[in-house]
């Protein structure tokens, strides 16, 4: 699902951040931004707009207001006339500079917000681009739990009452760490990265059958949460099924496909005697060694094939040698 931003949210939600505000075209403030990249026009106000994109906020900065100052009253009115001719999302003046007059009756005319920050240029972009990458990222939500083990975010799924928060609750009393339980919100990030949060009702809660709704921040303290966790792996816990065959050797490369990036997977089957948060944590630490390039079902089957090729009549070399 794709968003966008408008104008009036950017300016309210990042006040502490980045302190805009809007001094011409208060009229384009319900403008949407549906591109997360900011765009200095710079060519843009010499007379080339080809490469301008209407869905971008546009930045000015010192170089921009310089060169206006270097034209003449007609020059400087063309460049910005042309600018907002193009309808962009709005345009940000960086490091509280004196906006330029024709911006502003530019701004006014062509219902284009002229925002202002006292941010340096490189700050402000920055911030500005963190932030709409954030909001206008692809977000799905899933029902699971996520939980950050070791320092790899780990997303539970399975049938509602097959012990995903009780597996998680085990690992927060062992150390770990709670991100979402019940409804995950996943939103991708580029080029290739998945996070996963909790709603905001919800976050830092978990549903234990039999117990009810408990708080783990306000039981574990600060350091049990987590408000936000790149999705790793996905660990799917089954019912346990005597006729199914589970991979015993550890070679089966499942996946998990959200939006178009594939997770790495496992599926482990639930049975009563299993401690599925020692599965779930072991499964952990083996997937930091898969990180570094150490597969130890690979490395197994490997020496196992060496072992029966070294086994084999004849291995030992090849026919017709001599032995002394």
């Amino acid at each position: 699902m794709s968003m966008t931003v408008t104008v009036l949210r950017l300016v309210e939600e990042t006040a502490s951040t980045l302190s805009l505000t809007c001094v011409a075209g208060r009229r384009g403030i319900t403008r949407e931004i549906s591109v997360p990249r900011v765009q200095k026009p710079g060519l843009a106000l010499a007379g080339f707009h080809r490469l301008v994109h209407p869905e971008r906020v546009q930045v000015i900065g010192n170089t921009e207001t310089s060169y206006l100052a270097t034209l003449s009253p007609e020059a400087r009115w063309s460049g910005v006339e042309g600018l907002c001719a193009l309808m962009p999302a709005c345009v940000v003046v960086m490091r509280a500079l004196a906006v330029p007059p024709e911006l502003a009756e530019a701004g006014e005319r062509h219902g284009v917000s002229v925002l202002t920050s006292p941010l340096m240029s490189s700050v402000c972009i920055d911030r500005l681009q963190k932030y709409l990458e954030d909001q206008l990222a692809q977000v799905t939500s899933v029902h699971g739990v996520l939980v950050d083990v070791l320092g790899v975010g780990i997303l539970l799924l399975g049938k509602s009452g097959i012990g995903k928060s009780e597996a998680a609750l085990d690992l927060v009393v062992r150390g770990h760490r709670l991100v979402a339980d019940d409804i995950v919100d996943i939103r991708k990030k580029p080029p290739d990265t998945i996070f996963g949060r909790g709603s905001d009702i919800i976050r830092h809660h978990m549903e234990i059958r039999g117990l009810g709704i408990i708080n783990i921040k306000d039981l574990f303290g600060i350091s049990a949460v987590r408000d936000t966790k790149k999705i790793q792996l996905v660990v799917e816990l089954v019912e346990w099924d005597p006729k199914q065959e589970y991979d015993r050797l550890g070679l089966d490369d499942l996946s998990f496909r959200v939006f178009d990036i594939e997770v790495p997977m496992l599926r482990v089957p639930v049975r009563s005697g299993r401690s599925i948060s020692s599965i779930i944590e072991v499964a952990a630490r083996n997937q930091l060694l898969k990180f570094q390039g150490h597969h130890s079902a690979r490395d197994f089957q490997d020496r196992l094939n060496r072992a029966i090729a070294e086994s084999r009549p004849g291995s030992l070399g090849p026919v017709g040698d001599e032995v002394e």
